[in-house]
């Protein structure tokens, strides 16, 4: 066999396993991965999905006592009443203090190699003790975690059940939420009926807004492929969030994370507005670059952007109308990275209107969760002689 041969195969197969798995295939730098309809989550081998892990990562997902001072879970920031988000423009935090961006859906995150608004976690694994454990949100630690956990009978039958632990081990919590996290997928809806065949699925309104979706408005620029998400990083010249200037908690958080993530002396004194990327990279051409959000389930998960910007689809689609933001409240360096692919799109106040028909195609029914009955504590028995 010719290597021209053996590599063309290669390529197929690697199309045909991407597909299967509902993530893009490859595509050629001119052209977008198509829109899809989403396939099975992708799940890593070193932590397959089991019943009994799934319950135990759903029971953990739900328990306060994962956080600092056992008051904070994951579902108070992520709750499901709220698009498994934060309906406030900025989170909610630990006790004591805010957080300092858009809380992001739970749904459909299985999917996702990039988590968090920077993308610093690419797993979910990764993205559940840096939110459990981040100061400004779980402020949790690693030892008493598994003290508490192991004070929690329930729990430690549990642990020992899915994992073998003779304690709950804190790297198996992670696991197990994990596990639930990839159940909470949102793959019914409209739009997904549409792509499986189901051309009437969509009313005549939606059809429109797909058409201009892919077209005049371009939003498959950015929000391509099954997720529809490129996830990839952008400025767009987003105001600043409101909060920034109107609370005096949000300041002291935001002056705590330019210290935590390492910042010039110069930039912790005169920033005013979220760095984004560049907190990661430390390359100013990333200043105020923030990951493409995904478009599904977002009928429940207003406020819109990193920073809560946006409280409906109006809002949003005349900000990208416009051409996006002017950057008017940042500094020229932020000013200059904003990106050269928005520009005014001049859509008719119809044309409006039939884009966000089919921005409500992407939601389907609410997936709505009841939090479970939690194990108590228990004196640790006592040891044999």
């Amino acid at each position: 066999m010719t290597m021209a041969k053996t590599l063309s195969l290669a390529i197929v197969a690697t199309s045909v396993s991407l597909a299967a798995i509902g993530l893009a295939s490859p595509a050629s730098a001119d052209m977008k991965p198509a829109l899809a309809a989403l396939g099975p989550p992708p799940v890593p081998a070193d932590n397959l999905q089991t019943p009994e892990k799934i319950e135990l990562g759903k029971l953990l997902f739900f328990d306060s006592r994962i956080g600092g001072d056992a008051s904070v879970s994951c579902a108070d920031c992520h709750m499901s009443k709220q698009g498994w988000g934060f309906n406030d423009p900025i989170s909610r935090g630990y006790p004591g203090v805010i957080h300092w961006r858009n809380s992001q859906t739970v749904i459909n995150s299985a999917y996702l190699g990039k988590l968090f608004w920077t993308g610093s976690a690419k797993s979910l694994e990764n993205q559940a003790p840096a939110a459990a454990l981040g100061a400004v949100s779980g402020n949790g630690e690693r030892d008493m975690v598994e003290a508490r956990l192991a004070f929690i009978p329930e729990y430690v039958k549990r642990f020992n059940q899915v994992f073998g632990d003779d304690w709950p081990k804190v790297n198996n919590v992670w696991k197990a939420m994990a596990a639930f996290e990839r159940t909470l997928i949102h793959d019914n809806t409209p739009f997904d009926k549409y792509m499986r065949g189901d051309k009437g699925a969509l009313n005549a309104q939606q059809v429109r807004g797909l058409e201009l979706f892919q077209g005049k408005a371009n939003c498959i620029e950015c929000h391509n492929g099954p997720l529809l998400t490129d996830q990839k990083y952008y400025n767009l010249g987003l105001p600043r969030a409101e909060d920034w200037s109107t609370s005096g908690l949000a300041q002291i958080t935001f002056r705590y994370e330019q210290y935590a993530k390492g910042v010039t002396e110069e930039m912790y004194r005169k920033i005013k507005d979220d760095a984004g990327l560049y907190y990661r990279t430390k390359e100013k051409s990333d200043m105020g670059k923030f990951r493409t959000p995904p478009l599904r389930y977002t009928a429940y998960t207003a406020p819109f952007m990193h920073n809560g910007a946006f409280f409906d689809f109006g809002e949003v689609v005349d900000f990208y109308n416009s051409g996006g933001g002017s950057n008017e409240f940042t500094d020229g360096t932020m000013a200059a990275n904003k990106t050269k692919l928005l520009k005014p799109l001049g859509l008719t106040d119809g044309e409006k209107e039939d884009l966000m028909a089919f921005l409500d195609s992407l939601s389907g029914p609410e997936i709505k969760m009841l939090t479970p009955k939690l194990p108590p504590y228990a004196p640790l028995p006592a040891m044999a002689n």
